[in-house]
């Protein structure tokens, strides 16, 4: 099995159909209390006091049923739920004569359950959108006829007609004229983005303009949208660190509950006292506030484009202090760019890059690909070249229109006896630039200077880091210390890791975790090592290597470090909210019991003063899902339109300073 299929693997999702009878049986659950309760009440004001206790004690003893079957389960899986309170009040209020306690605490735990399933439905609403938006079939062009095929089979090569409004069922290329994709769903990205012919384009994305024809390039297993499926899928079925701790607390809770009933009982010998105490005790803050808070941040997360494996990832990103970062494809493109032309006499700049890049067409290298583009970007007409000689390390040589034109570094300069003047030729090694000799008929023709350049956000979104909580960013690449510290001179980096391979970026992390937990950005596959021996650790791009997708904690789906700020905030957020419900909750509950002990609040009191506790717990803990601040920069807004996944391959580049061809 390849690395990506490893990391794909099988979609596990839950039929709609079943959540939506699981949906359906919640309702009736809870409505069966309520009709009873309502049903008691009437008979009790017509004076039949017989049938108000039997509409209030059957629906109490249907759900206690359906309680006493989970907490079963439950058991069997070693897992002693808080749901024991709850089978304990409602038991003890049916054998004391309480039915009308007995059914409120039955309809407080019904209808808890179903607003519970509420709020998670709607805390997760962007991630079930993710997965409930991914096609199932494609229109497949075969010659001149169309037909429509489940996506499972296409394969790379195939041409798909694209619709508008189809969602595009794979990766691939726009085959001809121009696709105009909303992002949104993906990236965050508010506004259309238009790619011209031959320009990548992401599976999940939506056709919003005339339609076209899509080149596939990989099958739909393998394509971007069904990894970001799976990886939905697994943050959904993670349990976060502060779920378990309140599993742990709630085994606590219900020790302290028995021992308060029992103390209650025994020292005023009236078993309603622990009876009451019982019914105050249900821990809905425990078991609602920190799930619902959690799956509202991973929600607000996958908004703005980024997916957070879990509550854990998502805990752990509101603590980090640390952050190590690689340059190629992350603070940097990832790929090269010409920077500047130096013609020498008596050649001209554009003869001289129409012959380059016509010869560079037969070659792999990144400086090659980004002469051509450059070529056609500025509309040069490039002609096949012949008789060429690919020389690995040193250029390229051969024939373009009748001319000898020889593409390279200084070694393939002098293997040919062709000497630029060391006046013009200065090799700058401690530049962040990669240099290529461009000669024609045996004369030195011309200088090209390529580089990786940094992001045009990279100083910014390092500050907006730092203002985030991160107190201490080093920089960990396998460039030479020299290219790296001038590529990021100037910005707001504590330290420089340089002639790094895997395992010494790996090394880098353990190192770190002294000035606290740290979290680790890459996009390559010789990332992923580090990735997965950090706290946390963040993949970049949504077309990055799958490696790196799978060690990562954390998948940002543009090429850009933007989203990571806003991502933070909103762990923060969701933690710090999370902790303010159960706190607050419990000490409620507490305060509940204690009261209930000492006399204060009869069994049916403190049902209706639980529930209130558990709808404010709820609530509060759905503030998560607003934005905390306004839609300008620095808030938890989509990205702005320079943020959308760039058409370049991530980490394709390599060492943008490496002169040698």
């Amino acid at each position: 099995m390849t690395t990506e299929a490893a990391f794909l693997g099988p979609i596990k999702s839950e039929p709609p159909e079943t959540a939506g009878l699981a949906s359906r049986l919640r309702g009736w659950l809870a409505l069966l209390p309520l009709v009873g309760l309502c049903a008691g009440l009437a008979a009790q004001a017509l004076g039949r006091l017989d049938i108000a206790a039997w509409a209030w004690t059957l629906p109490t003893l249907a759900v206690l049923a359906v309680l006493l079957t989970q907490v079963a389960t439950s058991l069997a899986r070693g897992d002693v739920g808080l749901d024991l309170v709850a089978v304990l009040s409602m038991g003890g209020a049916l054998a004391l004569s309480q039915s009308l306690a007995g059914v409120i605490i039955a309809l407080m735990y019904a209808g808890g359950q179903s607003l519970e399933a509420y709020a998670a439905g709607r805390a997760g609403r962007a991630m079930t959108e993710l997965i409930s938006r991914q096609p199932r079939t494609a229109l497949r062009q075969e010659g001149e006829a169309v037909s429509e095929v489940p996506v499972e089979v296409l394969a790379p090569g195939d041409h798909i007609f694209v619709r508008v409004g189809d969602i595009l069922p794979v990766d691939g290329r726009v085959a001809a004229g121009r696709a105009v994709l909303d992002q949104a769903s993906l990236t965050g990205e508010a506004l259309p983005v238009t790619f011209e012919a031959n320009a990548p384009v992401l599976s999940g994305t939506l056709n919003v303009g005339a339609p076209f024809t899509l080149v596939a390039e990989r099958r739909a297993a393998e394509s971007t949208y069904a990894g970001i499926v799976r990886l939905v899928e697994a943050a959904r079925s993670q349990k976060a660190p502060m779920a378990r701790m309140a599993d742990r607390y709630g085994l606590a809770f219900l020790a302290v509950t028995v021992l308060l009933a029992g103390a209650a009982w025994a020292v005023s010998a009236d078993p309603l006292r622990a009876l009451a105490v019982l019914v105050v005790a249900t821990p809905c803050p425990l078991i609602l506030a920190v799930p619902v808070a959690l799956v509202s941040g991973l929600s607000r997360a996958a908004g703005i484009g980024v997916i957070v494996k879990g509550g854990g990832a998502l805990e752990t990103l509101a603590k980090v202090r640390v952050l190590v970062v690689d340059k190629t494809g992350t603070l940097t493109h990832g790929r090269a760019r010409l920077q500047s032309v130096q013609v020498l006499a008596p050649f001209d700049e554009t003869d001289i890059l129409r012959l380059a890049a016509s010869l560079d067409q037969a070659s792999g290298h990144p400086t090659a690909r980004a002469l051509v583009d450059e070529a056609h970007d500025r509309g040069l007409t490039l002609v096949q070249p012949s008789d060429v000689t690919d020389m690995p390390g040193e250029g390229i040589a051969g024939l373009v229109g009748g001319r000898r034109v020889a593409v390279g570094g200084p070694r393939l300069m002098r293997t040919y006896g062709i000497a630029f003047p060391q006046t013009q030729l200065i090799l700058r090694e401690n530049a962040a630039t990669a240099t290529v000799l461009v000669a024609v008929d045996g004369a030195p023709g011309a200088i090209l200077a390529f580089a990786d350049p940094l992001r045009r956000d990279g100083a910014r979104t390092l500050a907006e880091l730092r203002a985030c909580g991160i107190e201490r960013v080093v920089l960990a690449t396998g460039d030479r210390r020299a290219v790296a510290e001038s590529l990021v001179a100037g910005l707001p980096i504590d330290a420089v890791a340089a002639d790094l391979d895997p395992s010494g970026k790996t090394a880098i992390v353990a190192a770190e975790r002294s000035f606290g937990p740290v979290m680790m950005v890459g996009d390559g596959v010789n990332d992923a090592p580090a990735l997965a021996a950090a706290d946390l650790g963040v993949a970049l791009g949504a077309r990055g290597a799958a490696a790196a997708a799978e060690a990562a904690d954390l998948v940002l789906l543009v090429d850009s470090l933007d989203p990571l700020p806003r991502a933070i905030r909103i762990a923060k957020r969701a933690r710090g909210i999370a902790l303010q419900s159960v706190l607050a909750g419990l000490g409620l509950s507490l305060a509940g019991m204690v009261a209930a002990a000492l006399g204060y609040l009869p069994p049916l009191q403190g049902a209706l003063f639980q529930e209130a506790i558990d709808v404010a717990v709820i609530l509060n803990a759905m503030r998560v899902l607003r934005t905390s601040g306004t839609s300008g920069r620095g808030s938890e807004a989509p990205a702005p339109p320079a943020a959308v996944v760039t058409s370049g391959q991530a980490g394709a580049f390599g060492d943008p300073c490496d002169g040698s061809r």
